[in-house]
């Protein structure tokens, strides 16, 4: 894929790393050249300094022809602006922008672009630890999804997993063993120790964890 990168921080650098790696090509676009440091030597993408709003400097960029634009910068206006431009003029594919005060996703949102949170995702990993450690429903965009891990003990070990899903409520999608993780078959047996990752669906919660005997 062809990918622009507006802002080279923290988040900017490694996201950018990690797209070259898998051989991805990447422009990274910051107004201070310094901050390209982050990148370190072994980076082989673009590097340009200048506004993620520019449209000349997109232009040169290649932006006519990216499949993906991630707006990152440390400012929410400025993100918002790079990421308009380059879903309303240039139609770029897939637009991504990240937005540090909660109380503006709705405006992005609204405008129909992709939002990531950090602001929100951190402080709902963090609920979900205090409060129900084995659950989370911020790993799916939707709030009617969620997912759950259950330790395999007691009754369930020799089970099949076509036996514990839950049409329509509860689905295991991977097992997590010593010797690694696998994707289960209707016909996978269960053994003690394994750790189920199963998406469930929230108004189902409580039914799931009476069958499962989650405290």
């Amino acid at each position: 894929m062809y990918i622009l990168i507006v802002g080279c921080g923290r988040v900017g650098a490694e996201l950018s790393k990690l797209l070259a790696q898998e051989g991805h090509n990447v422009v990274v676009i910051d107004r201070n050249r310094a901050a390209f440091d982050r990148l370190g030597g072994s980076f082989n993408g673009v590097m340009s300094v200048g506004n993620g709003f520019d449209l000349e400097l997109l232009k040169q960029a290649g932006i006519e022809k990216a499949d993906a634009f991630c707006a990152v910068t440390n400012g929410d206006n400025t993100n918002l602006i790079c990421a308009q431009v380059a879903k309303k003029i240039f139609k770029v594919p897939k637009v991504f922008a990240r937005v540090y005060d909660p109380q503006r996703a709705h405006i992005y949102t609204a405008l129909g672009l992709d939002i990531i949170s950090g602001t929100m995702l951190f402080s709902s990993m963090l609920r979900d630890k205090i409060i129900e450690s084995r659950f989370s429903s911020y790993l799916i965009e939707s709030k009617d999804l969620g997912v759950i891990e259950i330790e395999v003990k007691d009754n369930l070990i020799g089970e099949h997993i076509k036996g514990i899903n839950m049409p329509g409520e509860f689905l295991v999608v991977a097992i997590k063993r010593m010797d690694g993780i696998i994707i289960p078959e209707a016909h996978t047996l269960l053994k003690n120790k394994d750790t189920l990752m199963a998406v469930v669906k929230v108004s189902s919660l409580n039914k799931v964890r009476g069958r499962f005997q989650l405290k």
